[in-house]
């Protein structure tokens, strides 16, 4: 689309889609969003990658995103966080304070991460709040940021009033999301490879090219109240030492400035831990802005394709999933423990080494009580928790499912999810409009690959803390859950 033809469409959109999208006497559900920041100050410690890196200044604020759902008795909460991911503390704190605050059952509270490779490692500062350890002179993090993500929902839940909702989805035609895993010659699998290699034979897995939409508008006056969006692809796109909400961030800046400023852009991360934004047959890779402004012009389009939810009766689903964790020895814990410790130190450790290392460590935290290796040089950060510390042999994830009459389920999942489950959740699902999103209450188990995966091999294989048969399981206790959704009456109230 030229640009042209884009400032045509946005003019077009904001003329047109707050007054005719809905029908002349649509039905409504209490809708409330709001938003808070939650980003930290300089020098603090950033996530993504497996070197220290220390925040210098900030890009685009981080925030935490909220949409709290209402009808008769029925509440849940959904938040968004600009967070690499969501240790099960977090989950567990957060639920416990905003249920407090708002009356939502802690159940029906669904905290995301957006996946940013550019957002906080507040995994450690976390625990040491939590067991309220000293603070050294210094305010934690930890505690701005479960205000800032309660403040959130409490906000979205102080401004439930009646709305209109639509949902569809929209193709995204400009290829921005690609397949990171290949086929090599041999049979195995390598991930981070481009086309020209001679050993490349294909790329591993699909991508999934549908970005999923919902539109909540008030039902009096018909403003477009927020968009939540939910496309496939990793958040690693910036880089550097800048605090940045990654290319989400040029879709709320589009939405805003044709939709209006005070709108609230909510971004579900899809299925996609194989997925990422570098194309393999090009030689130039693809920046933030070029991939958030292309989502944009596709969220933007896709915005006058929607459907309205005819009737939308609330219902929520929530199960609990035991995910079998990998096992591992007191060998395997103390041949990590200098590994760890030479890469901590800026030694040079070969990459799998060092996440097989920091694997080990991590398992050993969650299977053991007390765990074989002591924590007190401050090693890792993910993996230190208070709520699954000793766990045992699984990790008890929660999922849940948020479905609006017969057309429209958000599904929220734990972990990074390859992409091949999600789309298999979307085909068996009943509903018109199915969101998928990953990485939702609970970061511990990382990668989640299907079992064929575990087969190849490759990085996200190497990273992975559950046993193979858990992505099935998955997404088999999800379609049961969306099934149960679509076909029974609201259950009551916990």
């Amino acid at each position: 689309m030229s640009r042209i033809s884009s400032i045509l469409l946005l003019s077009w959109l904001s003329m047109w889609l707050p007054a005719n999208a809905a029908g002349a006497d649509p039905a409504t559900v209490g809708i409330g969003l709001g938003e808070a920041e939650i980003t930290p100050a300089e020098g603090f410690p950033m996530a993504g990658y497996y070197h220290e890196r220390k925040a210098t200044g900030t890009r685009d604020p981080l925030k935490a995103k909220a949409i709290v759902f209402r009808q008769d008795e029925r509440r849940a909460a959904f938040v968004a966080c600009d967070l690499t991911g969501i240790a099960a503390d977090l989950s567990a704190e957060v639920r416990r304070r905003a249920a407090e605050r708002t009356g939502i059952p802690a159940a029906h509270i669904v905290l995301a991460a957006t996946h940013s490779h550019t957002a906080p490692d507040y995994y450690r500062d976390l625990y040491e709040y939590l067991g309220e350890r000293p603070e050294d002179g210094r305010q934690r993090y930890a505690a701005q940021l479960i205000d800032g993500i309660v403040e959130a929902i409490a906000r979205a839940d102080t401004g439930v009033q009646p709305a209109i909702v639509l949902a569809g989805t929209v193709h995204q035609k400009i290829p921005i999301a690609f397949n990171r895993r290949f086929v090599m010659k041999d049979g195995s699998v390598r991930t981070w490879m481009r086309l020209n290699n001679p050993e490349v034979v294909r790329a591993a897995g699909p991508i999934d090219p549908d970005v999923g939409l919902m539109l909540v508008k008030a039902a009096a006056g018909d403003r477009p109240l927020g968009v939540f969006s939910n496309f496939a692809l990793h958040l690693d796109t910036v880089g550097g030492t800048l605090w940045s909400g990654d290319y989400p961030y040029y879709v709320e800046q589009a939405l805003r400035g044709t939709l209006g400023s005070d709108l609230v852009s909510v971004f579900g991360n899809g299925c996609c831990g194989d997925i990422n934004h570098v194309d393999p047959m090009a030689k130039s890779v693809n920046k933030t802005d070029f991939i958030g402004q292309s989502l944009a012009e596709t969220v933007l389009e896709g915005l006058a394709q929607l459907a309205p939810i005819e009737q939308p009766v609330l219902r929520i689903r929530t199960a609990r999933v035991d995910l079998p964790l990998q096992e591992v020895t007191a060998d395997e814990v103390a041949a990590a423990l200098p590994l760890v410790t030479d890469a901590r130190a800026g030694k040079r450790v070969e990459f799998f080494d060092q996440v097989k290392a920091y694997k080990a460590l991590v398992l050993d935290q969650l299977r053991n009580r007390p765990a074989l290796a002591s924590d007190s040089d401050g090693l890792i950060g993910l993996g230190l928790s208070r709520t699954w510390a000793g766990v045992g042999d699984h990790l008890p994830a929660d999922l849940q499912v948020i479905a609006l009459g017969q057309e429209l389920a958000i599904v929220c999942l734990p972990g990074e999810v390859f992409v091949d489950l999600g789309l298999a959740i979307k085909r068996a699902s009943p509903f018109r409009t199915t969101l998928v999103v990953e990485l939702c209450n609970c970061v511990e188990s990382i990668y989640i690959p299907p079992r064929v995966a575990y087969a190849s091999g490759s990085y996200e294989v190497t990273n992975s803390l559950v046993k193979p048969g858990s992505g099935e399981r998955l997404a088999e206790a999800a379609v049961r859950l969306l099934r149960d959704a679509a076909g029974g009456d609201p259950p009551a109230v916990p």
